[in-house]
């Protein structure tokens, strides 16, 4: 029975495809990747243009593998034209490039035919995006208080012990990362590493570095990649 199901509609070869063979496939893919879209909008914060990709994704995809099943050459042709899409779209999370490699593997099974797979590969990956986005498996607490603090300080101050007694107050561990100056030298711009001790204390520790930098620039982003902006 299972076998039944989850065998191919069609025999191995673009030729053997017919016009409803086609649009069956077509249909089914476009259903079940709205199907996905939907699950993983529900559950993740996403843009409409993700949402629209994952959505359209599979029906794209199996469109292609129905044209070069029973082909190497155009397979291989085909994976070196997939691998070009990373240089011409934006880097994303892990989670969304692995709902792209989901949308795209149900595009793989509508397009080899074998839908009962997709559908019950598309209900597992839904399934798992609830569960997951509703659970707190893998949420890290220590790693929500690390934070890269961004000083702005007149140079004629001394900053390499400046914040230390603060630092003591507010965190567990603080480390400095970087210096650099600014507005032709009348100004320096520290970066720090830091780990709160408690959540919520973000405010009470920029106002006590503001009494001591004069009232300049101060900001806490959670990501030390923001340093390449600064």
């Amino acid at each position: 029975m299972l076998e039944t199901v989850f065998s191919s509609l069609y025999n191995s070869g673009a030729e053997s495809v017919t016009v409803s063979v086609f649009l069956l496939l077509s249909a089914a893919a476009l259903a079940l990747g709205l199907l996905y879209a939907f699950f993983y909008v529900r559950n993740n914060p996403s843009s409409k243009s993700f949402a629209v990709t994952l959505a359209t994704l599979p029906v794209i995809v199996g469109t292609v593998i129905l044209m070069v099943n029973g082909s190497i050459g155009a397979g291989v042709a085909v994976a070196g034209a997939f691998s070009l899409v990373r240089f011409r779209s934006a880097p994303g999370t892990g989670k969304e490039i692995t709902a792209v490699f989901a949308s795209m593997a149900i595009g793989l099974a509508c397009g080899m035919g074998c839908l009962g797979l997709a559908a019950l590969f598309c209900v597992i990956m839904c399934v798992t995006e609830f569960i997951y986005g509703k659970s707190r498996f893998g949420e890290n607490r220590e790693l929500e208080l690390k934070k890269v603090l961004n000083v702005t300080l007149p140079e004629s101050l001394e900053y390499a012990e400046m914040f230390d007694d603060i630092f003591e107050e507010y965190t567990t561990d603080s480390r400095m990362l970087r210096v650099k100056t600014s507005n032709l030298g009348s100004l320096n711009r520290i970066s720090y590493e830091i780990c709160l001790r408690r959540k919520g204390s973000e405010k009470h520790l920029i106002d006590a570095i503001r009494c001591r930098n004069g009232n300049l620039e101060v900001s806490l982003t959670a990501e030390t990649d923001h340093l390449n902006d600064l």
